[in-house]
């Protein structure tokens, strides 16, 4: 069974979700560790709820960026961990992480890459006069939001929709593709090389499986 360890800043709603697809043997792999830089993430509240450990690395801690990732990087490595999920993680990873764990590292972001690329995507949408927007699951590499495309759910923008109304639509999505590529994970059946996502063997495209 591979070990997954989550690392959050907030509220940790994809979190929940990876917690229930792993009690219910969706995916065939256990929690060992969740770790946030915030005290007061909810997320870790939910972690205890679940009985899964819990690790608090503040930047304030620490003299730079690279020594709090070092930190980090030796805890995951200690416990042996075969993934990590960055399940709204609000902090940039720095080179020197992602390298160490190429290939084992996953994100979800709010929007339909390379579309929208940091923060406030909703509103970068909607001030862009999009019909649609979306998530989009990645393998993470040193570019933020650059890593290769897996997984893309596409949702409508009406015209009458505030921020709220697509951020709802594009979490509900959140919630079904985030377990389901980490369950492609431990199965084994997805793979990073040389840069690209594989499935089943197979060059994902561009923009990731294609489920339409």
């Amino acid at each position: 069974m591979k070990k997954i360890v989550i690392l959050i800043s907030g509220s940790g709603t994809n979190l929940q979700a990876i917690i229930k697809a792993c009690e219910n043997n969706i995916i065939n792999g256990q929690i060992v560790a969740v770790i946030s830089n915030k005290a007061d993430a909810y997320g870790l509240k939910r972690a205890k709820n679940a009985h899964i450990p819990t690790a608090l690395f503040e930047r304030k801690h620490y003299q730079s960026n690279v020594e709090m990732d070092v930190a980090i990087g030796d805890f995951i490595a200690g416990l042996g961990a075969d993934l990590i999920v960055l399940a709204g993680y609000m902090k940039i990873l720095t080179a020197e992480f992602t390298q160490r764990f190429s290939g084992k590292i996953l994100n979800i972001h709010p929007s339909l890459l390379p579309k929208f690329r940091g923060l406030n995507t909703y509103q970068q949408a909607l001030d862009a006069g999009e019909t649609e927007h979306g998530a989009t699951v990645h393998f993470v590499n040193e570019q933020v939001d650059g890593g290769a495309v897996i997984l893309q759910a596409k949702v409508p923008i009406f015209p009458e929709d505030s921020v709220a109304d697509i951020e709802a639509r594009v979490r509900e999505q959140e919630l079904q593709i985030y377990p389901l590529v980490v369950k492609w994970f431990v199965d084994d059946r997805l793979k990073e090389i040389d840069g690209k996502a594989y499935l089943d063997g197979q060059l994902l495209s561009p923009q990731g499986y294609a489920i339409d």
